[in-house]
């Protein structure tokens, strides 16, 4: 049946075939309202602009070293989202040096803190790479191909870029600095751009200072213009714990005046900050932004603007809303990021990213209805599994779920291994790997993978191949499985089985922990240390999250 349905999709147009509903999260609550976080996975950083319909509403958000980069989020009513696209193919492309450069995973680095906007026809989206500078990319189909990226600004520090289009045609950029690269931090510059956005023109001029103030860490600004006012939009006060401030001008260059716009208060959401301000055709306001939930990364809430005051005053009364009446919409539609694979298509699932620059050794597409992922060959001194570029991540969806997949691990040569992992700066793994005729069962876990720390492994069972290649010119030896993991209160549990109906739990249990950046990810890994022999590959059938049974 997997291959009737490959061959029927190889003829369909590369396009959502129908509406997801998740099964551990959705925020629509059927009856007008909705429940935050609008989506429960790690967008952090996240920027929403909206389309010349007045009823598209874009998103994009940090993606770091991870690739594709900059993912392109689409809303009819900003409580339901898809993903349908990335603006980055890889970082960064048409750059032989720095393509080369993310070739590895490069934890951290890259796509900062992105804005997306939509001026004459085109959508931009601009974004700072602390190490190399100010990029750009643009198309005038967000589904479609983006323009390769662009620096607009090379060197060091910039971070949190936004432009702005004003009346006249110029065009500014506002931007934040990181400490870790220009030793200092906690100011903005606005400089002008080219009429085109492609270079510097201006020199920067720092408007907002927030050293030595409740203001410290103001970083992430968003530049926009309401009756005449030139408005800035950004955190202040730590990533955890800090607030949203808005500040105000006749000039872009300031002076700017600013207030306190929306604050954690008496709510259970900390840290509501970082986010984009979006006016629909209906004359609301509404405020995209994130929470930071430790290991489970930066999720997206939403929340209304009231501009009676003047000033953007945000959620309830400068108070983030749990739940709340939607924003008016001609749609009724309840979508949600897709997370299941069947691994039927041609191409892989939007959910999916790496953790460096693609290369097509890592893993395919099969006309089989699985995904194939070949053994990445370690390094000679490989501690863990830190340097392993071939992960196929996607990131968490929910506090609690299970995740569910049927593998076939392929070996050629012992020692090959591959599995389930969930990856942060501590990781734990499920893995079968061969050793001689038969398959250990192994539990890998890392604390500290970030600092070179070792791995440590469990041995739960031994195992009996499914399969032996009858030839014998370099057979293969394959073991068919089920692997399963459930999260709850950050903490994950294993379990295997044979037949997908028995399963049994293995393991100790293990805390997740937040990547560089970014919250823990879970998915694929196959890898082995031998650098002379045939690689291996593990065949997954399908993947799905579901509640916890």
């Amino acid at each position: 049946m997997k291959r009737i349905l490959f061959s029927i999709i190889l003829f369909l147009p590369l396009m959502a075939l129908a509406q997801y509903r998740s099964q551990v999260w959705s925020p629509d609550n059927g009856d007008g309202t909705y429940t935050n976080p609008v989506i429960n996975a790690d967008y952090s950083d996240p920027d929403v602009c909206v389309g010349p319909s007045g009823e598209d509403y874009y998103m994009t958000a940090s993606s770091f070293q991870c690739v594709p980069g900059l993912p392109i989020l689409h809303s009819k009513d900003l409580v339901n989202w898809e993903i349908i696209n990335y603006a980055l193919s890889s970082l960064y492309e048409g750059d032989d040096e720095l393509e080369a450069h993310f070739s590895t995973p490069q934890h951290g680095n890259g796509v900062w803190a992105p804005s997306i906007r939509y001026h004459n026809g085109w959508y931009y989206i601009y974004w700072g790479d602390p190490d190399y500078g100010v990029y750009m990319v643009k198309t005038q189909d967000p589904v479609g191909k983006w323009e390769k990226p662009h620096c607009v600004i090379r060197g060091k520090g910039y971070i949190d870029t936004t432009p702005l289009w004003d009346d006249d045609g110029r065009c500014y950029l506002v931007n934040g600095w990181a400490n870790s690269r220009s030793k200092f931090a906690s100011v903005l510059t606005v400089r002008e751009l080219s009429a085109d956005g492609t270079k510097a023109i201006g020199q920067p001029v720092i408007v907002f200072d927030g050293n030595g103030t409740e203001n410290r860490t103001c970083e992430g600004p968003k530049f926009y213009k309401r009756d005449g006012w030139y408005w800035i939009m950004c955190p202040a006060g730590g990533v955890p714990t800090g607030f949203q401030l808005a500040m105000r001008s006749k000039s872009p260059y300031g002076p700017y005046e600013h207030k306190i716009v929306l604050a954690q208060g008496k709510t259970n959401i900390n840290g509501p900050h970082q986010g984009g301000w979006v006016h629909t055709k209906y004359g609301e306001d509404w405020f995209i932004h994130f929470q930071d939930k430790d290991a489970y990364g930066r999720v997206v809430h939403l929340n209304p603007i009231d501009w009676s005051s003047g000033w953007p005053v945000m959620g309830k009364k400068g108070e983030p809303v749990t739940k709340y009446k939607k924003p008016t919409s001609s749609s009724s539609v309840i979508m949600n990021p897709v997370e299941n694979d069947e691994f039927n298509a041609p191409v892989l699932g939007k959910q999916w990213q790496w953790h460096a620059n693609y290369d097509e050794k890592y893993g395919v597409p099969t006309a089989f209805g699985t995904f194939r992922i070949y053994t990445y060959k370690l390094s000679e001194g490989w501690v863990n599994f830190w340097e392993v570029p071939n992960l196929l991540l996607q990131k968490t969806p929910a506090d609690e779920f299970s995740v569910t997949t049927k593998l076939r691990m392929t070996s050629k040569a012992d020692g090959q291994f591959g599995g389930l992992i969930m990856m942060g700066l501590d990781y734990s793994s499920l893995v079968v790997r061969r050793q001689g005729n038969d398959f250990q069962l192994v539990q890998i876990t890392c604390k500290a993978a970030d600092k070179g720390k070792p791995q440590i492994e469990n041995v739960i069972a031994t195992l009996k191949p499914t399969k032996k290649d009858a030839t014998d010119y370099k057979p293969g030896v394959h073991l068919d499985i089920y692997m399963r993991f459930s999260v709850k209160n950050s903490i994950l549990r294993f379990a295997w089985s044979m037949d997908g109906k028995k399963f049994t739990g293995c393991g100790d249990e293990f805390q997740i922990k937040e990547g560089k950046w970014i919250g823990a990810k879970f998915g694929l890994i196959a890898a082995e240390t031998d650098p002379n022999c045939d690689r291996g590959w593990v065949d997954a059938d399908w993947i799905r999250v579901t509640k916890i049974e």
